[in-house]
């Protein structure tokens, strides 16, 4: 699972762009027992093996951004290179309740669930399916035999506790403090408490925290803290999981009657590992790193976008779009630069 999901989220949200955290359990879980140290944790997460569950995920972000409801963002999904872009803003600044389901790498189902709507994203084998019951519009490709499961997902879905998880604990070396929280109770599972505390003073991020399923270790929440903030500013956690394989009936989507039916020419071989754009230049390291995106590598239109216009406030030598736990400057220049530090620190790396 954590290798299927992660190229859902674009390099331009930043690790520390992610977080919130009401804790919500089901049953009363067993206490897990205390671990000698945090790398035993570590290793557990590290090593689970979880590829078949259904549950339901709830993402909550409070970041300082305004909400953005999902039909502001319609017209530019449904036709616009920008809709990628405007997914990820609503997703960080509306609530979200999803259904997730997974069954190994080539069966995935995500439906997220607006007011009086809902989305889906279906991937059965070789045949991807995505779905919006309030435009009634769907699309479908079929995948060819040889199409790596990493390129070949649907392109729409919710950041799951396990991406997310997934992502912290790789990026976490030698900046960061590892240690052990209280164990805590999600889902109606017991679950130990992971604490990633950055050691630089130049970020936003306080700490993650990490929420460590204590038979299996798979990752069933993730709280990100920004400093002077004593809630999440992002969570995103399991409120009902089943550590089993879901129905096959749940991998077979069916139009309903009356969509609109949308049919994306499939991959071919050569097609289905695009070519990776250009790397982003990072200075510095760990949680203080920011990252520029030169202006040949920015989408084209996307300074120009409406949404980037009404985020990003003007600021000495361009916009700014700013956040508890990240910052992103566009500059006069066409240049953006994004990180988990100060907006000040950007101003003076773009000079």
């Amino acid at each position: 699972m954590k290798r299927i999901w992660t190229r859902w989220l674009p390099a331009a949200a930043v690790p520390a762009a992610i977080a919130v955290g009401v804790l919500a359990g089901g049953a009363v879980a067993e206490t897990p027992p205390p671990p000698a140290t945090p790398q035993q944790v570590l290793a557990l997460a590290a090593g689970h093996a979880a590829q078949q569950f259904s549950g339901v995920v709830e993402e909550k972000a409070d970041l300082g951004l305004p909400s953005i409801p999902s039909q502001a963002l319609a017209p530019a999904t449904s036709s616009s290179s920008l809709g990628s872009e405007a997914s990820i803003l609503e997703l960080l600044t509306t609530p979200h309740t999803a259904r997730v389901y997974a069954d190994g790498p080539t069966k995935l189902r995500v439906q997220i669930m607006d007011e009086l709507a809902e989305r889906d994203a279906v991937r059965n084998g070789n045949d991807v399916w995505t779905f919006d019951s309030k435009a009634n519009a769907a699309t479908h490709a079929t995948l060819p035999a040889t199409a790596p499961h990493e390129n070949a997902t649907p392109s729409a879905p919710p950041i799951t506790p396990d991406q997310l998880a997934q992502r912290f604990l790789a990026a976490a070396d030698s900046t960061t403090s590892i240690t052990l929280g209280p164990s805590a109770s999600l889902a109606g599972h017991g679950a130990y408490t992971l604490v990633l505390s950055p050691k630089s003073a130049g970020t936003l991020v306080a700490s993650v925290h990490i929420f460590v399923e204590a038979k299996t270790g798979f990752p069933l929440g993730v709280d990100v803290y920004a400093k002077d903030q004593a809630t999440p500013a992002f969570h995103s956690a399991f409120t009902q999981l089943d550590l089993a394989a879901p129905a096959a009936s749940v991998f077979a989507f069916t139009p309903p009657p009356g969509a609109t039916v949308k049919q994306e020419q499939a991959p071919t071989e050569k097609t289905a590992r695009p070519a990776a754009p250009a790397k982003p230049a990072a200075a510095g390291k760990g949680w203080d790193a920011i990252v520029t995106l030169p202006a040949s590598s920015v989408p084209a239109g996307l300074l120009d976008a409406p949404l980037v216009k009404q985020l990003a406030t003007p600021v000495a030598g361009g916009r700014a779009l700013s956040s508890s736990l990240v910052n992103v400057l566009v500059t006069n220049d066409g240049r953006i630069l994004a990180g988990a530090v100060p907006l000040s620190a950007l101003e003076a790396a773009a000079k």
